[in-house]
């Protein structure tokens, strides 16, 4: 008689790698799963970085490629081929590699694999840099095309900020005085219609009514960089001089706001699902790179 025995295996254990930055004023640390700050302090222990309550929302701040935002069905053709990939594409799930670490900085590294030319038929690199500089947070986007032939995509940045006290005490205050004409979302989709925006001199008021449809997404904007103020007084300021389009969301009753550097968004209403159609898509040529940086500066 032969019997059967089920050999039982020990559950997989799952280790968080955490990297620790620390400057005179402040101190980072980084997930290593997306690459994602999830804790910015300063030496009074302020955190200025949202929790990761799943309550509202259980990151903080998260990678956005190679795509930001949705696509239209979650699809999109390329070449006479059709792909699907879910909102913000697929960096913020992957484990990251370090390939330079010091006290003030560090260098990850994630590359494609089998997975991911199931969703993004191209071959990249990409590198996501912090860099603590006394009171300032610098992060740093290098993608590179490792195909013989030109790749599309988009990146951004998805920080949130923690606003511990009542939300209707805080302003953002724009670099700029300008007209604030933003787009908003129908079913996870930007319409194509624009509002304006209830500005305060160059000041714009928080308050969830803000927020009924989902983000504030500017295509074009003319400020550089944002300082949020609470009760008047400005405590955090983040700098995007050079990236073309910017989103601010939260949550109905949540205690963060997200400040949200973008080289793209999310497909529009009438968008025809063409990869190299999408608006605000970037193009990097053949072996090149892409380069860029945004700031936290705690003020």
């Amino acid at each position: 008689m032969f019997k059967t025995y089920l050999k039982l295996r020990p559950p997989k254990i799952r280790i968080t790698l955490i990297t620790i930055l620390k400057s005179a004023k402040l101190i980072a640390q980084i997930n290593h799963k997306g690459a994602e700050l999830i804790s910015l302090r300063n030496n009074a222990q302020r955190e200025f970085i949202w929790e990761g309550n799943p309550e509202f929302w259980g990151k903080h701040s998260p990678i956005l490629f190679p795509i930001v935002g949705c696509l239209k069905e979650n699809k999109y053709s390329y070449k006479g081929n059709s792909y699907s990939m879910l909102r913000h594409g697929f960096a913020h799930q992957m484990d990251f590699n370090v390939i330079e670490k010091s006290k003030e900085k560090v260098i990850f590294s994630v590359t494609h694999n089998k997975e991911t030319l199931e969703k993004y038929p191209f071959k990249f690199e990409l590198q996501i840099s912090y860099t603590l500089i006394n009171s300032v947070l610098k992060i740093g986007y290098k993608v590179i095309n490792s195909n013989n032939f030109d790749m599309p995509f988009s990146i951004g940045g998805h920080p949130g900020f923690a606003l511990p006290n009542k939300f209707e005490i805080y302003e953002l205050a724009f670099e700029k005085s300008e007209i604030l004409d933003c787009s908003q979302l129908k079913k996870d989709l930007i319409d194509n219609e624009t509002v304006s925006l209830p500005m305060k001199e160059n000041r714009l008021p928080l308050s969830y009514s803000l927020f009924e449809n989902d983000a504030l997404i500017f295509k074009k904007l003319e400020s550089k960089s944002i300082t949020i103020f609470e009760n008047k007084v400005p405590f955090l300021k983040v700098n995007f001089d050079g990236f073309p389009s910017l989103g601010i969301w939260t949550k109905q009753k949540a205690p963060y706001v997200c400040i949200e550097p973008w080289f793209g968004y999310a497909d529009t209403m009438t968008n025809s699902g063409e990869l190299l159609e999408k608006e605000g898509i970037q193009i990097i040529g053949i072996k090149e790179q892409f380069q860029s940086e945004y700031s936290i500066e705690i003020l």
